[in-house]
């Protein structure tokens, strides 16, 4: 007797030649609908599914595989003589390979314009009941679901090479395809946030050299859907591959970059920004961003959310740096940085939108996930609580650093001035730890600056040495039980104080 072969596929890459190659190992096809007319005009002989079965496709093709006749025959146990003995009594011939995909229920989500009775229509039933059978059922059966499969396949067959191994990795390879589909599925009819199941699905990327540390293994996948404004879209220009490391510090700096309207550029150093600069052009916010920290952006990343032109592109090509983002860069930019050999080029366009998404993190054991902390203030938002009031020049570097403050680790404190970061302090175990930090780093520039704080103040030492090096206000949540007695020191020196009722921890 012949090996069967049943082919139903809605990606239809490579399934007339694959059919073809079957017949010629003396496979016999059973196939359905648009793939049997496919597979026939190709001039494979394939038997209709209604033929093999007795039963008339019904319900506009929505019940056609659905028979003991197909499942009999993928899930009987060829070493089981009971199994075999019934399929013989009920005439059913065993099936040897199931090539299946699925109806494109993800392509028909990202659509424009489409309902939900047409999304509804593209939740596979035979297709995942099919695969998962013969998958069960791979010590005799071989399940295929990926086109990129059939060339090793038929090697395989034709070399003798094709064994038990390979029928089981196959076999992998689809519970993680069923289980991303129905994780989809779940995902849009789920409105609770944090169900009762939390069932996410990832697409690989690319494998890494190696994680933080080169001891580690590590590799990068994309969200199955919505990557738009993130690295998954973006377009290597230049430069050699991404490292774990890199792809963590260049999301920091489009999170980042992400906060601002006006021409910004972003340098980031280990997920921290260590310089950010706004102006009318994007060539003086780099310069800003450049000057706030000279030291640090050496080996950084930098992202700018306007075009590259010569002008910048000559800036950044006098420092060495890991990555440069942008929507876009000029012919003549990357003429100039392209002469760097490992500079990577991200071409990316950014995404402003501050909508929030879930942020997973691992612990041992389990999971945390969260909202994103997309929260806006604005100035109708902000709660004066000093004697003295800031003013207009004032209450723009206050919110400027403000959006700067929510992405440094905490405990974080930004000194700020003229839209410009000029001092940071990130990632300490006291508050006033990282406001020394930050002064030291500003350096005769913290005269006349702002200064931001992610969380209250705990009692009033960071005021006032804040108020020693020359800073002239200070925006904070505030919500501490000793407040006043920061407010007292602000008043001391004659310092503008004020609340926004929020506080921006980074872990």
């Amino acid at each position: 007797m012949p090996k069967r072969a049943l082919i139903s596929v809605s990606d239809k890459t490579n399934i007339t030649d694959f059919a073809k190659k079957l017949t010629e190992l003396d496979y016999e096809i059973i196939s359905t609908g648009g793939t049997l007319k496919a597979i026939q005009e190709a001039g494979v002989e394939a038997l209709p599914v209604e033929q093999v079965t007795g039963s008339p496709e019904i319900l506009n093709g929505r019940v056609k595989t659905l028979h003991p006749v197909i499942h009999g025959g993928l899930l009987a146990k060829r070493d089981n003589d009971d199994h075999m003995s019934q399929l013989n009594d009920l005439g059913i011939d065993p099936i040897d390979m199931v090539v299946v995909n699925l109806y494109p229920f993800k392509q028909t989500l990202d659509q424009s314009g489409v309902t939900e009775e047409q999304i509804i229509e593209n939740i596979d039933i035979g297709g995942p009941t099919m695969l998962r059978a013969a998958a069960k059922s791979f010590n005799d059966v071989t399940v295929v679901v990926d086109p990129s499969d059939y060339a090793s396949i038929i090697k395989g067959l034709t070399e003798g090479t094709f064994d038990h191994s390979s029928r089981k990795k196959l076999a992998a390879k689809v519970f993680r395809h069923t289980a991303q589909y129905d994780a989809l599925i779940a995902d849009y009819f789920t409105d609770d946030p944090f169900p009762e199941n939390y069932t996410v699905t990832y697409e690989k990327v690319q494998t890494l050299r190696y994680g933080e540390n080169p001891h580690q293994q590590a590799a990068f996948y994309k969200n199955s859907r919505n990557t738009a404004g993130s690295l998954a879209s973006a377009n290597q220009l230049h430069g050699k591959e991404l490292s774990y490391n890199n792809i963590q510090d260049a999301n920091a700096a489009l999170e980042i970059i992400g906060e601002y309207e006006e021409p910004a550029a972003v340098a980031v150093k280990h997920m921290n920004p260590c310089g950010i600069g706004l102006a009318d052009t994007l060539n003086d916010a780099f310069t800003r961003a450049y000057k706030a920290d000279p030291i640090s952006i050496f080996g950084g990343i930098v992202a700018c959310n306007r075009t590259i032109d010569t002008d910048v592109a000559n800036q950044l090509s006098e420092i060495f740096l890991e990555i440069v983002i942008a929507p876009e860069f000029t012919k003549e930019a990357l003429d100039i940085l392209t002469k760097k050999k490992n500079i990577r080029l991200l071409e990316l366009e950014m995404d402003n939108n501050r909508s929030s998404y879930h942020k997973l993190t691992t612990v041992k054991g389990g999971a945390l996930i969260q909202d994103s902390d997309q929260a806006q203030i604005t100035q109708d938002n902000l709660t004066i609580a000093t004697e003295k009031a800031p003013t207009s020049a004032e209450i723009a570097d206050l919110l400027f650093a403000w959006k700067a403050v929510r992405h440094v680790k905490s405990n974080a404190i930004v000194l700020a001035k003229d839209l410009q970061t000029v001092g940071i302090g990130a990632g300490q175990m006291n508050r006033i730890g990282a406001a020394e930090i930050a002064i030291k780093q500003a350096d005769d520039k913290a005269e006349g600056s702002v200064l931001a704080s992610d969380a209250f103040f705990p009692m009033p030492d960071t005021v006032e040495a804040a108020a020693k090096a020359g800073v002239k206000a200070i925006i904070q949540p505030g919500g501490s039980k000793r407040d006043q007695d920061s407010v007292d020191m602000c008043n001391k020196y004659g310092i503008a104080m004020v609340y926004t009722g929020m506080r921006h921890f980074k872990h």
